[in-house]
Order: structure tokens, then sequence, then C-alpha cells
């Protein structure tokens, strides 16, 4: 990279002056607070609102993050599917825990959520597999998620398989299915002027009572 491009990056910045967020606007717990934020980002219509960065660690204790969408959030925690022999899925059987981040640009907005990882009840994951797409669930079946392969054409070829196999009603896969994670921590983040950002960190106390503080920039 030359000293030309490394200055125009250098330079990418935008004040952040589009709210804010005080302590007396925040709900008593952050699910109520997070749904909040999450209707009002699909109000205003922010692409893929709905789409979080997944962080896990591996056995290796090397950190990894992907984009997962969430599919469902409530008093329980915040619920996503994918396949279980995939890397996360490796790595949640390792260490069960995981962060969350949501960044929804046009609204200056960051969510970050940390705690425990659970598999869902069999019935959630035949639930909801059975509400996607006919596509979307042969794809479930025909992906080794995560595994090497020789070429697109070996993949398109195993969806067929699948295709001709179950036609229009494939069964949910044994290694498909969904994760919650269970928030100890949540914080939300609201860009300020001067970066002198709004930071409000919800921690759940030994009592399961959560305990709303004000963090600096």
């Amino acid at each position: 990279m030359n000293q030309k491009t490394e200055k125009s990056i250098a330079d990418l910045r935008i004040d952040y002056s589009q709210a804010s967020l005080s302590e007396a606007d925040t709900a008593a717990d952050p699910i109520t607070q997070f749904s909040k934020w999450f209707d009002e980002a699909i109000h205003a219509e922010v692409p893929e609102a709905n789409s979080m960065s997944l962080a896990t660690v591996g056995s290796n204790g090397r950190p990894s993050s992907r984009i997962v969408l969430i599919k469902q959030f409530d008093a329980q925690g915040f619920t996503w599917f994918t396949n279980f022999e995939s890397r996360k899925g490796h790595d949640l059987l390792e260490h069960p825990y995981g962060a969350l981040l949501f960044h929804w640009v046009a609204l200056e907005r960051q969510v970050r959520i940390e705690g425990r990882v659970e598999r869902v009840s069999d019935s959630e994951s035949d639930a909801y597999f059975h509400s996607r797409p006919l596509r979307s669930r042969l794809g479930a079946i025909a992906s080794a998620q995560s595994e090497t392969i020789a070429s697109r054409e070996l993949l398109e070829a195993e969806y067929t398989k699948a295709e001709q196999k179950f036609g229009d009603n494939p069964p949910r896969p044994n290694h498909w299915g969904g994760y919650r994670l269970l928030p100890d921590t949540v914080e939300f983040w609201q860009g300020r002027r001067s970066r002198l950002h709004d930071r409000i960190l919800y921690t759940l106390d030994a009592d399961d009572k959560w305990l709303r503080q004000r963090l600096q920039p």
C-alpha cells in the first residue's frame, strides 16, 4: 500500500451527530432496550438489520468471527441457526461462549452482547428449518459447511442429489439447528461528536439482576 493510499485511509472519518444515549433513555433490562433499537433499525430500513458478527474461540485459543443472521430474541437470549459441524460449531463445543456485534451504520449505533451459548431444542430447530425456503433447506443438506471441496461443480452436484432424493420435503439433518446466546453482558454504543461516544453497559449480577453503568468512550 503506497503512502498516498495510507493517508487517504487515515483521513476517513465521520463526526457522529444523529443521536445521544443517556442512562435515563435506556430500559431497565437490555432485552427491552435491544428490542427498541432493533425496531428503530427496521423502521429506518437499515440494510440487513438482522445481521450480526458472531465471535467464537477454537481449541487452539484463537478467535474467529463471521456474519450470521439473528432469527429470534427474547428474555431467553439471542438465537441463530447453522451447521453444528461448521467451524463455529466445533468452536462452541470446545468453548460454549460467544460474542455478538450488531453495527447499524446508518443510525451510528453498535450493540455488543456476550454470554454462554447452548443449542436450542430439536423442536425449535425443526420448526425453523421447515419455515425456510426449499432451496435453503436443500442447501443445508448438501453442504458440509467449513469442509474443503475440490470445485463448485461438486457442491452443485451434492445439491442436485439432495433435490432428487428429498424433493419438496427435505428433513432437517441432524447436523443442523439452532444456538442461543444467553447474555450476561450487553453494551449499547451511540456515536457522538468529537469521539465522545455514549456507552451504556448492562452486566448480570449474582442475583440475576441487570446493573447499568456508563463507560468512557
